[in-house]
């Protein structure tokens, strides 16, 4: 389908919002009339601009409070439309959004409505212009899109129609499935935004609040189904009021929203194909006159991790971390300054390789695929960055890619690994090492990520995208600068669990690699002989754990003894502990017992307290 956006959704000039919405491979956009005024460009100027970006101007928004409205102000409402008209045919835009009226209607009749808007559609028409009329959620008379059709039925004009918006039908808890009942042609144009579990007045929830497609909690792809199935062929375009994406950087943002609906458009395909319905390729209309889909290549979930990698100048004080937790040292890899440590399926990668200057920090992660090619094109079809990776002749070549915090992303085809604990082709790249093998630590339990406010959303929807993890609701911690908020998303199974973490402005938050063990007691006790001190953790804490759970002295003073902490579930318990930090990353070493699949997350301020302890050089 035609792909389209509203300048409303990105920072900066028309200009600059007209350049990145063409460079990230939008079709057109929708001009919201403040960008215009406040631009010194006149229509034509913008129109040619346009053009030769290759960008059609699809809808001009918004024109407010016309129907339901007094004789007198409906004839200054006409005067007003018609500057308007004037200044869309100077742009080349045939389309105008026309809101329910919020401010000035004083009749509530839909047969009032219905004259004035066929009133304004004689005007448009001489005008060569089309009048998309919109519910608003918040709308004095007018708020349910079901409503805006009667009414539009009611003008009975070729000139007159509906614009359909995702947020004003689900934001009041609306049936979408009502869609299927206007006809596609009287359907003029339909605008998309998701948005997060709120509880607030819907005004301000849409004007601050909105996202991009896959990154709230309503079923778009399901919206999207039902437009389809009218034979609607006109564009599917983004209206996110966001502060969020009003204040970072165009080009990214641009990038970031097609992404959205690129991803939209696949999980509708795929709901059609489900139900029987067309599953075509492209952008042009089906033989039954329905639009097509574009679909990509299919999501493949992680089975695992393949490794974590650590950069840093220096990362001889990582590798000091790693003997003492017990993992096994296994070689210098044969062409580049990188370092192997592994124990079962945890592997830490150290990469000294181009990182002068830079203290140890999480650089990239890895994860099998059951087929990396297929993996790969998905990532490249939703339009995310390559990371380059120089391989030279033997050595494995890896699909990879940026995350939105700067993270590697690789992906490895695990076809051929079928037996648990088999290594990777790459590990054999590494030599002068010691031979792997299985201690208490067996692999990788999750990955604990930080990246600023400005790209928690994005992040959200890269690894939903391109990798199908969950996203579970997101959660906040205080810490003692403030509160951190977390969002952990996962595969199905668990296999795979990366928690973003978003941590005041300003602030460094450590990121993580918690490791899994089968024993958490003999970790701890084998890392404070090895000369480890572990993250301390206050008295006060295990007094507090006496109280919640009833623990008795002899398993307090086995968690005093070695600083470990604890939770317990309704299906099970979890027993860790953390490392201090180096450089912005440290270690988590954990043990489920029992079913139990949660984070603790009682513990995490005492984390951070006692971090920022350390990092404050007191106890």
């Amino acid at each position: 389908m035609h792909r389209s956006i509203a300048t409303v959704c990105l920072s900066g000039s028309l200009e600059d919002k007209l350049y990145a919405c063409a460079d990230a491979g939008f079709d057109g956009v929708e001009i919201f009339e403040p960008d215009l005024v406040v631009n010194d460009r006149s229509p034509e100027e913008i129109r040619a601009l346009a053009d030769r970006l290759g960008l059609s101007l699809d809808l001009y928004q918004p024109f407010r409070d016309f129907e339901g409205v007094t004789p007198a102000l409906l004839e200054e409402n006409l005067r007003r439309a018609r500057e308007r008209f004037t200044t869309m045919r100077r742009l080349g835009i045939g389309t105008v959004l026309v809101c329910s009226n919020v401010a000035t209607a004083t009749v509530g009749s839909d047969q009032v409505a219905a004259e004035q808007l066929r009133r304004l559609g004689d005007l448009a028409a001489s005008f060569g212009i089309r009048v998309a009329y919109e519910a608003l959620a918040w709308g004095r008379y007018v708020d349910d899109y079901r409503r805006s059709w009667r009414i539009a039925q009611l003008a009975d004009h070729e000139a007159v129609g509906v614009c359909l918006d995702s947020f004003h039908i689900l934001s009041r808890g609306h049936d979408p499935a009502g869609i299927e009942d206007i006809p596609g042609e009287k359907i003029f144009f339909v605008q998309l935004a998701d948005a997060p579990a709120l509880t607030m007045d819907v005004l301000s929830w849409s004007r601050h609040h909105r996202l991009f497609p896959g990154e709230g909690v309503w079923d778009l792809g399901r919206f999207v189904t039902h437009l389809v199935r009218t034979g609607y062929t006109g564009p599917l375009s983004l209206e996110v009021f966001n502060d969020v994406f009003r204040q970072t950087d165009t080009v990214r943002t641009a990038e970031h929203a097609l992404r959205s609906l690129v991803w939209l458009e696949d999980r509708a395909a795929r709901l059609l194909a489900d139900d029987g319905g067309p599953d075509a390729h492209g952008g042009a209309a089906d033989d039954d006159g329905r639009a097509s889909l574009h679909r990509i290549a299919d999501v493949d979930v992680p089975t695992g991790y393949d490794y974590v990698e650590i950069k840093a100048e220096d990362t001889s004080g990582v590798e000091v971390l790693l003997d003492q937790l017990g993992l096994t040292f296994r070689g210098q890899h044969r062409t580049k300054p990188v370092r192997l440590w592994s124990s079962g399926d945890a592997r830490i990668v150290l990469n000294e390789q181009h990182a002068r200057d830079l203290d140890p920090h999480l650089a990239g992660i890895g994860f099998g695929v059951a087929d990396a090619a297929v993996a790969g094109d998905r990532a490249r079809a939703l339009a995310v960055r390559a990371a380059p990776r120089r391989t030279q002749d033997g050595e494995q070549d890896l699909a990879g890619f940026v995350a939105p915090s700067g993270l590697e992303v690789f992906l490895n085809d695990r076809r051929d690994r079928t037996e648990a604990g088999e290594e990777p082709a790459w590990a054999a790249e590494f030599d002068r090492g010691r031979a792997g093998g299985a201690g208490e630590i067996t692999g990788i339990d999750h990955v604990n990520v930080s990246h600023g406010w400005d790209a928690h959303d994005e992040a959200v929807l890269f690894y939903t995208s391109v990798l199908g993890l969950e996203k579970p609701t997101a959660t906040e911690a205080a810490g003692p600068q403030g509160l951190v908020r977390s969002q952990v998303m996962r595969t199905p199974s668990g296999a795979v669990r990366i928690s973003l973490n978003v941590a005041p402005v300003g602030v460094s938050h450590p990121e993580h690699v918690a490791l899994a063990c089968t024993d958490v007691v003999a970790v701890a006790r084998r890392a404070r002989e090895r000369g480890l001190r572990p993250v301390p953790v206050p008295d006060n804490y295990y007094d507090d754990l006496r109280a919640r759970f009833g623990l008795d002295e002899a398993t307090l003073t086995l968690l005093r003894e070695h600083q470990l902490m604890f939770d317990r579930s309704e299906t099970g318990e979890f027993w860790h502990f953390y490392t201090p930090r180096i450089g912005r990353v440290c270690f988590e070493v954990v043990q489920r017992v029992g079913g139990y699949d949660v984070y603790a997350g009682d513990n995490t301020p005492v984390l951070l307290a006692a971090q920022d302890r350390l990092d404050r050089g007191t106890r």
